[in-house]
């Protein structure tokens, strides 16, 4: 499933236009990405949770040359899904 996709099902099941349904959808990725942007976790009960990991630099090698590189300090985004979904999806 793509966004597209998403935003049909979105407007079919809230019966609302497709116009409306990628707003709101644009709209809810918005609200997660800011709240991660600011270090925030977000939780969906049901669903899971959104949550960020600072990983530090370390040293790499580069597998064409096994140069030594350094590998600078990231924060990633992490999601864990709820037990609700994790069962859902097992069947």
């Amino acid at each position: 499933m793509n966004k597209s996709d998403l935003i049909n099902e979105v407007a079919t099941a809230a019966e609302i236009t497709k116009a409306d349904a990628g707003r709101a959808v644009d709209a809810v990725f918005e609200a997660i990405s800011n709240s991660l942007q600011k270090k925030e976790m977000v939780r969906l009960a049901g669903f899971g949770t959104f949550d960020t990991k600072d990983r530090p630099a370390s040293e790499g090698r580069n597998p064409r040359t096994g140069e030594k590189i350094q590998i600078a300090a990231t924060t990633q985004a992490k999601f864990r899904p709820a037990k609700e979904l994790k069962e859902k999806v097992a069947g």
